[in-house]
């Protein structure tokens, strides 16, 4: 049975591991982005801040992987970022990633935001595809310090 949940101080090395994990099958940039990210290695302390949250998908106590919203630096007032929406290969394709999307945009609502805003590559092409089934729309530049200047793709979403 698949749980989705709020994220635990326990899923931080394997939320690390498997962000890592997708860089290095996608052949992601693994510098200047989130794979040499001090961050990454504590993500539960991170959403703990004011205005954010990450979620989880979880099966029998497999974690599966995950979603969030963060209020970013230098965003424009009333927009967070889209971060860390990774899965495992095995969870691909089988509508997790649009559940854990819908529950974001939903939570980032109901938190006030009226947009998000997500920073992605090309070789993730099936992601962008779904942020643009959502509604994301390309944006000629990033916003934002996320620190992750090595993104060439940059899409923002009205709430």
């Amino acid at each position: 049975m698949i749980v989705i949940r709020e994220i635990q101080a326990t899923d931080n090395r394997e939320l690390a591991n498997l962000v890592r994990s997708v860089f290095e099958e996608l052949q992601l940039p693994l510098t200047h982005s989130v794979y040499d990210d001090p961050q990454t290695n504590r993500l539960y302390e991170v959403f703990r801040t004011r205005k954010s949250g990450y979620f989880v998908a979880e099966e029998d106590g497999v974690l599966l992987g995950g979603c969030g919203y963060y209020p970013t630096e230098g965003l424009p007032d009333g927009c967070a970022e889209l971060v860390k929406y990774y899965f495992k290969p095995m969870a691909r394709g089988k509508g997790l990633g649009s559940i854990l999307l819908k529950k974001v945009i939903d939570k980032a609502k109901t938190e006030g935001y009226t947009h998000l805003y997500i920073e992605s590559f090309p070789q993730c092409g099936n992601a962008v595809a779904i942020y643009e089934k959502y509604g994301f729309t390309h944006l000629p530049t990033r916003l934002g310090n996320s620190g992750h200047t090595a993104t060439t793709i940059h899409m923002i979403k009205e709430l």
